[in-house]
């Protein structure tokens, strides 16, 4: 595999899933919508209203919940 850098934009991504509050997200807005990725998972505490309306216009899937749970439970 190649080495990615950061900034890259990687297509074919299937799913973000967010670790970060929504007070740091929008400096990562324009990188997270151009990797066009079929969905985002906000975490709980990573809930931000504004950039779930800005994926869900570019038809982008927005999941509210725990990707550990996710996991665990077979949702994922």
């Amino acid at each position: 595999m190649e080495i990615q850098h950061a900034g890259d934009v990687i297509a074919g991504v299937d799913t973000v899933t967010l670790y970060i509050g929504p007070q740091r997200q929008p400096e990562y807005y324009d990188y997270i919508l151009a990797t066009q990725p079929k969905r985002i998972i906000f975490n709980p505490g990573t809930e931000n209203p504004e950039l779930e309306a800005l994926a869900q216009q570019q038809g982008i899937e927005v999941v509210r919940a725990c990707t550990l749970v996710m996991l665990s439970t077979g949702q994922y």
